[in-house]
């Protein structure tokens, strides 16, 4: 029997985690009280294999009755009911923009400030996260990404590798991305822009990709860059890094760094790693 716990931040998606994991056959559960979760655990272990994806979410919601979640656990493990967490947080910032589109209250309010409960929130889930399985950030992630993340991981379609790697590329005549963890410059690549049948194409398209390829510094610099990232990917995970950002830059962000962008995503998710794309400038005039 798959037996998940759903934990998390208030607003980091536990309840679009409900709704994805129902659509791969688990039966789920909100707001389960933990006092509840042993008792409902053994009901479900005698149905006969008739229930054997089982998903319920705990949270802060519960109030008080929250702290009793660890003595339930460890209920759960005396009675050899084998479980995972998976824990959902986000960044402040994503959180605070969440609850002012949705207009709801955080469970800790108390007529203060939205980032204080935030604050106080991840105090309090600090040892529940240390416990946990899996463990996501949503903050960068749009809901279809989130669903598609999830089925990947609990569908069983694909190992888990405990990292979700964005890769973008962007042009630095816009600005350089915040919250990114790597920045490559790949602005000493021969640039498509002064060709002209190519100035108004993009990287995605194969006649700038085998532009931007044709040259042999391009293929050495990505089986660098490749090496160096398949290097790094196990130990970021070893330290418990479960959301990598590289970005690959250019003048534009038009041509080299989309064409390199979609290579080293390429790369990565050949070596089963859970890989977004976002190409953030590619549209925008030259």
């Amino acid at each position: 029997m798959d037996f998940l716990i759903i934990t998390g931040m208030s607003g980091a998606g536990k309840s679009s985690a409900i709704r994805a994991l129902e659509d791969i056959g688990y039966y789920c559960v909100d707001n389960m009280p933990p006092a509840l979760l042993t008792a409902f655990a053994r009901v479900l272990t005698s149905s006969s294999g008739k229930i054997d994806k089982i998903a319920l979410v705990i949270d802060l919601r519960s109030g008080d009755m929250f702290g009793q979640l660890f003595d339930s656990l460890d209920e759960l493990t005396n009675n050899n009911i084998k479980y995972d967490i998976l824990f959902l947080y986000s960044s402040d910032t994503s959180l605070v923009s969440r609850y002012k589109q949705n207009r709801r209250n955080h469970p800790l309010s108390s007529g203060g400030e939205l980032l204080d409960s935030i604050k106080k929130e991840r105090e309090i889930l600090a040892d529940v996260r240390s416990r946990a399985t899996y463990i996501i950030d949503t903050s960068r992630l749009s809901p279809a990404e989130f669903k598609d993340e999830l089925v990947s991981v609990f569908s069983g379609k694909s190992a888990y590798k405990g990292i979700v790697i964005e890769v973008m590329s962007f042009g630095f005549k816009h600005g350089l991305p915040i919250d990114v963890d790597l920045v490559f410059d790949v602005r000493f690549l021969p640039n498509p822009y002064y060709v002209d049948e190519l100035r108004d194409k993009t990287g995605l398209d194969s006649e700038v990709s085998d532009f931007v390829f044709s040259f042999p510094q391009t293929g050495i610099f990505l089986e660098k860059l490749n090496d160096m990232l398949d290097f790094l990917m196990g130990h970021y995970i070893e330290e418990g890094k479960n959301q990598l950002v590289i970005a690959i830059g250019c003048t534009g962000g038009k041509h080299r760094s989309v064409a390199i962008a979609e290579a080293v995503a390429k790369f990565l998710s050949e070596k089963n790693y859970r890989v977004t794309k976002k190409h953030r400038d590619y549209a925008k005039p030259n």
